[in-house]
C-alpha cells in the first residue's frame, strides 16, 4: 500500500537570492495543505538530508552550476537532486534548478551564444503536448525567459519543450521529476521585484505578464496534480 510522507518530511524550496522566491509554486503548494520550507542559500541555510524531504524545488539564480568555489553549497544540492531522482521524490527544477537538474543527471551544462531575456514562448515537442503538466494548453506557452546558460539533456530524459533561441527548455525524468529552463512561477509581485534587475531595455507588459501568470497557474497546479501532491499536514517556514 502507497504511503504518503511522514510527518517530518516537507516540500523543501531551496532560493538562492532573494529576489527569485517560488513565486506561484508556494501559492500551489499552499492550496494543496502541502507542508512547505524555504531553504535560503544566499541566508547560509544547509540543503537538508534526503530523508526530510518529501518534494523538492530548485529556484533560480544569477550564479552557475560550475560556480561552486563561490557557492559550494551547488554541490550539495546536485547531490539532492540525484538521489531524490533515485528515489522517485517529486523534482521540479527552475532555470538554475533545471541546470543543475540535468548536471546532477550527467548533461553538460554551458554557457550559450547569447542571453534569452523577457517575455516570450516556448514550444512543445510532441510529448510535451501530451506531457501531464505541460500538455493541454496548446503547442505553444507563454513564459519568462532569463538566462544564457544551457543544457544537453541528460540519459533518459523526455525533451519537452524548446524555444527559437534553444532546443532545450524542459524535461522529464521519469513520472516525477521535471526541469523548466524558462520562468512559469512568476506572480505580480516576482514581476515587481524583477523589474529593475532586467537588462536595460527588457519591459514585460501588463496584458503579457498576466498572460503568462494564468499559464504559469495552470502549469504549476497540474504538477503538483501529476507528481500525486494532495493534502498533508500544513506548515510553512521560511528564514
Amino acid at each position: 500500500m502507497l504511503t504518503g510522507p511522514s510527518m517530518a518530511q516537507k516540500w523543501i524550496v531551496i532560493q538562492h537570492v532573494s529576489f527569485e522566491g517560488p513565486g506561484l509554486i508556494a501559492a500551489a503548494a499552499e492550496a494543496r495543505g502541502l507542508a512547505v520550507e524555504v531553504r535560503r542559500m544566499d541566508l547560509g541555510h544547509a540543503v537538508p538530508p534526503m530523508a526530510e524531504v518529501a518534494g523538492l524545488v530548485v529556484m533560480g539564480g544569477p550564479m552557475g552550476v560550475h560556480d561552486v568555489a563561490s557557492h559550494p553549497y551547488l554541490v550539495a544540492e546536485q547531490q539532492l537532486l540525484r538521489a531524490a531522482v533515485e528515489r522517485d521524490v517529486p523534482v521540479l527544477g527552475v532555470c538554475l534548478g533545471a541546470q543543475l537538474l540535468a548536471a546532477a543527471l550527467g548533461a553538460r551544462v554551458y554557457t550559450g551564444p547569447e542571453a534569452e531575456v523577457g517575455a516570450g514562448d516556448v514550444i512543445l515537442t510532441a510529448d510535451g503536448v501530451v506531457d501531464p503538466v505541460l500538455g493541454g494548453g496548446g503547442a505553444t506557452l507563454p513564459v519568462i525567459h532569463w538566462h544564457q546558460d544551457t543544457f544537453e539533456l541528460p540519459p533518459g530524459a523526455t525533451h519537452l519543450a524548446r524555444s527559437t533561441r534553444y532546443a532545450h527548455q524542459a524535461f522529464r525524468v521519469g513520472r516525477h521529476a521535471y526541469a523548466f529552463q524558462f520562468h512559469a512561477e512568476v506572480d505580480r509581485s516576482l514581476a515587481a521585484d524583477w523589474a529593475p534587475r532586467l537588462p536595460p531595455g527588457i519591459v514585460i507588459a501588463e496584458d503579457r505578464r498576466a498572460e503568462i501568470e494564468r499559464s504559469g497557474r495552470r502549469i504549476v497546479s497540474r504538477f503538483f496534480d501529476a507528481v500525486g501532491a494532495g493534502t498533508q499536514a500544513v506548515g510553512s517556514s521560511a528564514g
